[in-house]
């Protein structure tokens, strides 16, 4: 397991920074609605500056001993106006040339997002974005130019992100950009329908993302690389394990939210259960396309953080406050019928209410990918947790519960691996450095290193990084029996050291 692991950072809009790129919708997004980027309003103009940093960023990853980057390339960097005909940006090329090629020399395999919900923001003002059909020909310019770039260096390529996140918060909710929702939702979205558009939507990307793995396939296979797309996952418990209407509720949740890309991306088709419930607010694929769709990924990209518990609750719609999540007819909680929570805190929320994780989440979903779509090829593309951003320097680079966090899945990854046969070759840990978090600001910290905001080149590894880089290097004279559960913060001394 040791071998297969490797370090990622965030995408370029929360790590990057805007200089020396075009307007993307987060941009917009964040000036037009600061309230909804963060509690203390800021936005991603300047974040950790790895744009003029990268240097200092890829030395921190070979101080990791990481065999693995993940990073997204930026499409208003390369692309600032949207469309590969009206320009391309020299200096954006040269920024990841020069990036990949450092990766290179240290032994580190880059692993390259294409979409990173990052939309030129002219693509968003002409024709609101994945929510048009246009968008598909214009991803597939991107990407062919990205493929003629850097195919020759990357071999390991990522379609779009998180498939169920941008047609479900941005286009259901409002709550990422481009913020469109029902009236009734958010009076402060700028148009919307959060009923219908989020269909639309993920209908779109995987039209646009099947379309770019077969344009790879065809006009690239010299290149030897593979590409796939990212899932969100999560895992459902019943609320009432003796109530057949909650494990039924777990049931069709997962279908609503893994299925509704997987089945597609499998059989070219969504899952029958949504068929019957979303009825024709459902697209159809043609035959055309549905060959397209099916099948159109080497390997799958899963992110993992969290696992809920599912209870029946009426669907309203039709109603004013409806949206597509509503559909699956399911309320999900951190808690269960015995008001028992999941495990340790995730992340304090004191108006969404706090949210709390549950390690074995990993097995169960890795487990129903293997057990549902074929055994695939999967990579643990991101998992990872936060801390608060009021913490004192001392107290965020001590970083204990990140540890407790990563030692506690990987534990279950490895147990999955090993009885369950699952296909996984590599992961990702969220975040190789603080950053710029979507909703949420400077308010949190993902990283394993620890950035200074009041000076940017002071960026070092916390303890979770050296934990990470200890486990990455397999210090332990026999990895075998090595226990993944005692994190190095476990003895009294350890933990006095540390104190601040």
């Amino acid at each position: 397991m040791k071998k297969l692991l490797a370090n990622r950072t965030n995408h370029s809009h929360v790590i990057e920074g805007g200089r020396g790129r075009g307007v993307n919708v987060w941009d917009g997004f964040s000036h037009r609605y600061p309230e909804k980027s963060g509690s203390d309003l800021l936005n991603g103009d300047t974040t950790c500056e790895s744009y003029t940093r990268w240097k200092k960023d890829v030395e921190i990853m070979g101080e990791l001993n990481a065999t693995g980057y993940r990073f997204s390339l930026a499409w208003s960097r390369i692309i600032p106006k949207g469309k590969v005909s009206r320009g391309v940006n020299q200096g954006g090329l040269d920024y990841y040339h020069q990036l990949i090629d450092a990766l290179l020399e240290k032994n580190i395999t880059p692993f390259v997002t294409l979409f990173h919900w990052d939309l030129p923001q002219t693509l968003q003002d002409e024709y609101e974005g994945f929510l048009d059909r246009q968008i598909i020909q214009d991803f597939k310019d991107y990407a062919d130019l990205c493929f003629k770039e850097f195919g020759g260096k990357v071999k390991h390529w990522i379609t779009i992100n998180q498939l169920f996140t941008v047609p479900t918060r941005g286009y259901a909710l409002g709550t990422d950009a481009p913020g469109r929702c029902s009236p009734m939702i958010d009076e402060r979205c700028y148009g919307g329908n959060s009923s219908t558009e989020p269909y639309i939507v993920a209908h779109n990307q995987l039209l646009a993302h099947a379309a770019v793995v077969d344009l790879y396939r065809t006009n690239y296979k010299d290149q030897q690389g593979k590409i796939g797309p990212v899932m969100i996952t999560r895992w459902f418990l019943p609320y009432d394990e003796s109530d057949p209407a909650c494990v039924e509720a777990a049931e069709r949740m997962n279908q609503f939210f893994h299925g509704w890309h997987m089945e597609p991306l499998t059989k070219g088709r969504y899952p029958d259960i949504m068929r019957q419930i979303v009825g024709s607010r459902l697209p159809n694929f043609t035959e055309e396309e549905a060959a397209l769709v099916a099948g159109s990924y080497d390997f799958l990209g899963l992110n993992y953080y969290v696992t809920q518990y599912a209870q029946p609750q009426p669907n309203p719609y039709p109603s004013e406050t409806h949206t597509a999540m509503m559909d699956a007819g399911v309320k999900l909680t951190y808690n269960n019928s015995r008001g028992e929570y999941l495990g340790p805190l995730f992340a304090e929320d004191k108006i969404a209410g706090n949210s709390y994780y549950y390690p074995k989440g990993i097995y169960y979903v890795m487990d129903f990918f293997k057990t549902n779509y074929s055994n695939p090829l999967i990579y643990i593309t991101e998992n990872g947790i936060s801390s608060p951003g009021t913490e004192n320097r001392c107290e965020a680079i001590a970083d204990s519960k990140r540890i407790d966090y990563l030692c506690s899945h990987l534990c279950f990854l490895r147990k999955v691996i090993k009885e369950r046969g699952v296909n996984v070759r590599g992961y990702f840990a969220w975040a190789l450095g603080d950053n710029y978090e979507f909703c949420k600001g400077f308010t949190v910290r993902f990283g394993l290193s620890y950035v200074n905001w009041d000076d940017l080149d002071d960026r070092n590894l916390k303890e979770s990084g050296k934990w990470y880089q200890r486990f990455i290097n397999g210090t332990v004279k026999n990895p075998a029996e090595q226990d993944f559960l005692r994190s190095s913060l476990s003895s009294q001394s350890q933990k006095k050291r540390l104190a601040c």
